[in-house]
């Protein structure tokens, strides 16, 4: 079964409005809770809440080319594009980061194999949004 332009299109920005609103969706307790998610990073105090704020509103940055992508991902292929490659970056960071965390940061390691996880699971749908609001003679049809 062949999707059409318009199937093709609204299949993909449900894909990348998932991952969108789950990402607006840390921004957001991270910048209003900090205090709630900064113990699993290990920080405390204002510091460590202010860091955690930090992130919240690096992730509204970061959401820019999901959003532009979700409002047309057939007519804003580049900014999909851009989005994989920030989510790939993500995986790929996070578990390089994880890999050089001493193995007694136990509580750290955890809050970061979420993120991977996490991330993972909004690549894997960031690629699939890709492959379905490809133009139907590219390849892999």
């Amino acid at each position: 079964m062949q999707l059409s332009r318009r199937g093709r299109e609204w299949t993909a920005r449900i894909l990348i409005g998932a991952v969108l609103t789950s990402n607006l969706y840390c921004a957001f307790l991270f910048t209003w809770q900090p205090q709630v998610y900064a113990p699993a990073f290990e920080l405390n105090g204002a510091s460590g809440e202010a860091a955690v704020r930090g992130m919240g509103v690096l992730f509204l940055m970061w959401n820019v080319p999901y959003a532009v992508a979700f409002i047309n991902p057939i007519k804003h292929r580049m900014s999909l594009w851009e989005a994989v490659i920030m989510q790939a970056i993500g995986v790929v960071g996070e578990s390089l980061i994880l890999a050089g965390l001493p193995i007694e940061y136990a509580i750290a390691r955890q809050s970061i194999m979420r993120f991977i996880v996490f991330d993972l699971a909004g690549l894997i749908c960031l690629l699939v949004a890709v492959w379905v609001s490809r133009k139907q003679g590219e390849r892999g049809k």
